[in-house]
């Protein structure tokens, strides 16, 4: 109990106490600065991990605004063609000067359309290359997680090793900060 309120100690934290109060043997104090590091590390994985899954969430964002853009830019090229219908009918139903003048709105309700499709396609083109790089980003803040999951079983294993003073259990602590560092590396390069 500290002096401005309640607080408690992982089983690891009191081994670790120990060894700063009173000495420790050399293997004891290996084991705490180990998990002092496999600590530090694993916050900047989980820093990095929580860094990618905002960066998905942003593309994702952009993906879900040029969808919208888009979506309204083929509403507007099917009004367009609803104009254009409707100026077709009227030729045929007119002659002389309105029908030319309805001939010349088929034209540029054309040419209009046309421009029209182009910035639609675009938008999608611009909303599929953000859903892309956003599942990128899932990928790595997967590997991120991995990572820093591996180095808290790590983290763990040292405190068990601290606490049963078995030397084998370093090598369960290796291996996961291994793989742990490993995945970190893939994270690392967007692998």
């Amino acid at each position: 109990m500290s002096d401005d309120g309640f607080h408690v100690h992982g089983p690891h934290d009191h081994a670790v106490e120990h060894v700063a109060e009173h000495g420790g043997d050399r293997f004891t104090s290996q084991v705490a600065v180990l998990t002092a590091i496999l600590s530090t590390v694993g916050a900047i994985f989980g820093y990095l991990g929580g860094h990618s899954q905002n960066e998905a969430l942003l593309y994702k964002n952009e993906a879900a605004i040029q969808k919208t853009s888009a979506s309204n830019q083929w509403n507007y090229y099917q009004a367009k063609s609803n104009k254009q219908n409707l100026a077709e009918l009227s030729v045929v139903l007119t002659t002389g000067s309105a029908q030319e003048k309805f001939n010349q709105a088929v034209d540029r309700y054309k040419a209009e359309k046309e421009e029209i499709k182009a910035d639609a396609e675009k938008l999608e083109a611009a909303a599929k290359a953000a859903d892309q790089k956003s599942e990128q980003e899932m990928h790595v803040h997967g590997r991120w997680a991995l990572a820093t999951t591996l180095l808290q079983i790590a983290i763990a294993l040292s405190a068990i090793t601290l606490l049963t003073r078995k030397r084998w259990m370093l090598g369960g602590v290796y291996t996961a900060t291994g793989f742990g560092l490993l995945f970190g590396a893939a994270g690392y390069l967007h692998l």
